[in-house]
């Protein structure tokens, strides 16, 4: 799973078995749990969580593991690394809580509720030495990875623009938006396969539900090469559709994640440029080639998640979906918001410079806004 350009540092876990700790299992950390378990050189020895009742659900399947109601108890074991999957404004305190204990952590998605929050553990990482990695699922997608080879290997000509859609009937929660709950995945998706972080961004939005919280929005992501994206969440629609279509200039792409046969098709489709008739009037060609289904060997993306994790925990590598990954969507999604309270205004994203030796950059004013359970 680790691309060439990210070099492993000297294995820092001594060979044999790595231990690790989730705090939080409500929504998504069963999932968690059950992947790292499963996982042949990994000794999951404890989970936290508050609520008991979610304890015992971990008790009756997992006997031996250790509970905790108290996350710091559980920071307290002899652990090698932490995996946090509890709702989003609980990631910046819990995580920052791990990596000052000396842990490797992974921490769902999004890393944090702000910019300042998410450069302070990025910097606390790089000081402590300590692996940081951010929730980011779809990156480990096998179809997404081979949605991104083709686009660095110039299979589908220059990116003209990316149009992705997000929706499904809930989960509504109280206190989050659509944004933060859903966005999160397109974006970093986005920023995988294009290799490159948005620019600026244009939101708008509506809240029907509930007066405050924003349940449909619309995105568009501009990034420096030109290229743009328009990304459509919602909790508000009948079919659940998870659909990114990429428009370069030789071929298209779809990457349906809702199909259970066919997550990536290539289109040899497109239009010529124009050109001028005798009469002065502009004649297109169409162009209407095969569809390409490639081969692609298939394995659930958050095993290959957890494994990756459990790699760089052991060699000290550089993840795949990184803390500055995760720095630079919390960025997206934090320009994105002050989009939207500004009726559609065009933000830019700006991501703080940072540095071991400095602390974070004082906050700009921007709220913490996103408390979703993951």
């Amino acid at each position: 799973m680790k691309s060439p350009d990210q070099p492993s540092l000297a294995p820092r876990v001594p060979p044999g078995r790595t231990r690790v700790g989730v705090i939080g299992c409500g929504y998504w950390g069963p999932h968690l749990v059950r992947n790292l378990h499963e996982i042949g050189e990994v000794d999951l020895l404890a989970v936290s969580d508050p609520q008991p009742q979610r304890l015992e659900y971990v008790a009756s399947r997992y006997p031996g593991v250790q509970l905790f109601t108290d996350h710091r108890q559980l920071l307290a074991s002899d652990l090698d690394a932490v995996v946090i999957a509890t709702p989003i404004h609980t990631h910046y305190s819990l995580a920052r809580d791990a990596l000052m204990a000396g842990k490797d952590v992974l921490v769902e998605k999004p890393m944090a509720t702000s910019v300042f929050e998410a450069a302070e553990l990025v910097r606390l990482a790089q000081a402590g030495g300590r692996v940081l990695m951010a929730g980011h699922t779809f990156v480990y997608n096998p179809a997404v990875r081979e949605l991104r080879r083709l686009v660095q290997e110039g299979g589908l000509g220059r990116i003209y623009y990316g149009d992705a859609a997000r929706l499904n009937l809930g989960l509504f929660q109280r206190n989050a938006n659509v944004l933060w709950d859903l966005a999160p995945h397109d974006i970093s998706i986005l920023m995988h396969v294009l290799d490159e972080k948005p620019v600026m961004v244009s939101t708008r939005g509506r809240a029907y539900v509930y007066a405050d919280v924003p349940d449909v929005c619309y995105l568009e992501l501009q990034f420096s090469s030109g290229a743009s994206a328009h990304v459509h969440v919602s909790w508000l629609d009948p079919d659940k559709v998870r659909r990114l279509t990429l428009v370069g200039d030789r071929r298209m792409a779809v990457f349906n994640d809702v199909s259970s046969t066919t997550k990536l098709r290539i289109y040899d489709r497109g239009v010529e440029r124009p050109s001028v008739d005798s009469y002065g009037e502009f004649e297109v060609a169409y162009r209407h080639g095969e569809i390409v289904i490639p081969y692609i060997a298939w394995r659930e993306p958050l095993r290959l998640e957890c494994e990756h994790f459990i790699e760089c925990v052991r060699s000290g590598g550089r993840p795949l979906s990184d803390g500055e990954q995760g720095l630079a969507v919390v960025a997206a999604l934090e320009a994105a918001e002050r989009s939207l309270r500004a009726g559609g205004l065009e933000v830019p994203v700006e991501i703080p410079p940072w540095s071991p030796e400095t602390s974070a950059p004082h906050p700009n004013g921007t709220a913490a806004l996103a408390h979703a359970d993951v």
